[in-house]
């Protein structure tokens, strides 16, 4: 496997790595129908450490606008109400003696729209960090071609590969991003 072939497959692991990640991220975005991602950056004050709402309790979606929260110790029950408010994703919990139960509202046309704005903001940001990549995979390629490790004719192939593969994972974030919309404004 020649340097120009290293340099292509480490390219594509690393897009395929921000799409991976550009997904994640947008499972955390509120789309109106109750997903247990919404609370995954939810931290909760377990004895003085922050730890992931999904470690101190059961977390399950019975109907599609609420989310049932079962802490394992009955106390933890204000610390969880409270670090649900303090995340600021718009969701009001609301406690009995066992669990907490977190309705997910419908959103207003004014706040899908809002939605979709941080969504394509979002897709921009992947799209700048797939041509960082690709900015990165070319600058290697010219170190190796001035080193004399590739050939100028191979230098130019894998090049134009570069920009195929960078097209390729842009077109993906954009596939993404449409989706993600089609979902944010589907009533």
């Amino acid at each position: 496997m020649s340097v120009a072939d290293d340099i292509l497959k480490d390219l594509h692991g690393r897009i395929a790595k921000s799409l991976d990640a550009f997904r994640q991220d947008l499972t955390t975005i509120r789309t109106g129908r109750a997903s247990l991602h919404l609370l995954d950056n939810v931290r909760v004050d377990y004895y003085g450490t922050p730890t992931p709402l999904a470690q101190v309790a059961t977390l399950s979606t019975p109907d599609a606008r609420l989310i049932v929260v079962k802490p394992w110790e009955k106390n933890m029950i204000p610390p969880i109400e409270k670090a649900i408010r303090d995340a600021n994703l718009g969701l009001n919990p609301m406690s009995d003696k066992d669990l907490v139960r977190v309705p997910v509202p419908a959103l207003t046309e004014e706040r899908r729209k809002e939605i979709v704005k941080q969504v394509k903001q979002k897709g921009e940001e992947y799209k700048l960090a797939i041509r960082n990549e690709r900015r990165d995979a070319k600058e290697l390629l010219e170190a190796a071609e001035k080193d004399g490790d590739v050939a100028a004719d191979e230098a130019k192939k894998a090049l134009e590969k570069v920009q195929k593969e960078t097209d390729e994972g842009v077109k993906k974030v954009d596939e993404i991003v449409a989706a993600k919309d089609k979902e944010v404004m589907q009533i």
